[in-house]
């Protein structure tokens, strides 16, 4: 089944609230009252700053939860243990389409060229998000971190960016699935992204006939999404009673296992 028939399921929900951004509210039987805000990791500048309603609900919340603080400044890819030459460990077809992308935006490929496939893919994903106008400082997630430290809001972490980078060094193949996807799938996920900052830049919530295209293969969307999904609903069931606004990446409200229908199963 296509990503856009298993957005059917949850856009009942999204489509109910009165929210002009991906949202929906989920209340749970220990009292705990959740915002699940679908959020983009990277975003443009008319994306700033956030609805006044959107910075008035986080002012009013006991905690912000994210997947990771990704303010916190360092990268975290420093302890990457170099690999062979990217050459040697990608057929012929995909080292031309890896290189032809580092002459497209200027990516000198010194730069990846022992760097595991999964970081070869992130960085491709960023510059392709950089032409498209993104910056990571305009991302959902970033200026919800900066406004909660501005109102001093408590900031929860679902995973933590240690945990990510763990979950990427550990996918199977080295990565080379994340590769191979981010190449098959480049102008689908160009399409994507277009269609997750219209939903910011919008006056209205996503409509019914949406449609985004499924660009992982079923072996990496059950690790990357799936998987997470079911560990964050644990986390955000075990919270104490309060009022929570939760970010994580808008594809995580969607699609079978999504997080918001995870959760409407606990409702009361």
């Amino acid at each position: 089944m296509g990503l856009f028939q298993r957005l059917s399921s949850i856009f009942s929900h999204l489509t109910a609230t009165a929210y002009p951004w991906p949202a929906v509210d989920i209340r749970l039987p220990g009292r705990q009252y959740l915002h699940l805000v679908g959020s983009i990791h990277m975003g443009t500048q008319d994306m700033a700053p956030l609805p006044a309603r959107l910075l008035k609900k986080l002012q009013q919340a006991d905690a912000l939860i994210v997947e990771a603080d990704i303010s916190v400044s360092g990268s975290p890819f420093t302890k990457i243990t170099p690999e062979a030459p990217l050459e040697t460990r990608l057929t012929a077809e995909h080292y031309q389409q890896v290189m032809a992308l580092c002459s497209e935006f200027s990516i000198a490929p010194a730069i990846i060229d022992t760097a595991p496939m999964w970081q070869v893919a992130l960085i491709l994903q960023t510059h392709q998000a950089q032409k498209l106008g993104l910056r990571a400082n305009y991302g959902i997630d970033y200026q919800l971190l900066e406004a909660a430290r501005q109102n001093d809001i408590a900031v929860q972490e679902l995973e933590g960016v240690q945990n990510q980078v763990e979950l990427l060094t550990g996918l199977p193949n080295g990565g080379m699935t994340l590769l191979s996807d981010t190449l098959h799938h480049w102008h689908t996920n160009a399409r994507m992204l277009q269609i997750m900052i219209s939903w910011w830049l919008s006056t209205s919530t996503p409509k019914n006939d949406t449609s985004l295209p499924d660009t992982f293969s079923d072996e990496l969307h059950n690790i990357l999404i799936t998987q997470r999904n079911q560990q964050w609903c644990t986390f955000l069931q075990q919270l104490p009673p309060g009022h929570y606004v939760v970010a994580v990446g808008a594809l995580h409200l969607f699609g079978e296992g999504n997080v918001p229908a995870l959760l409407k199963a606990k409702e009361p």
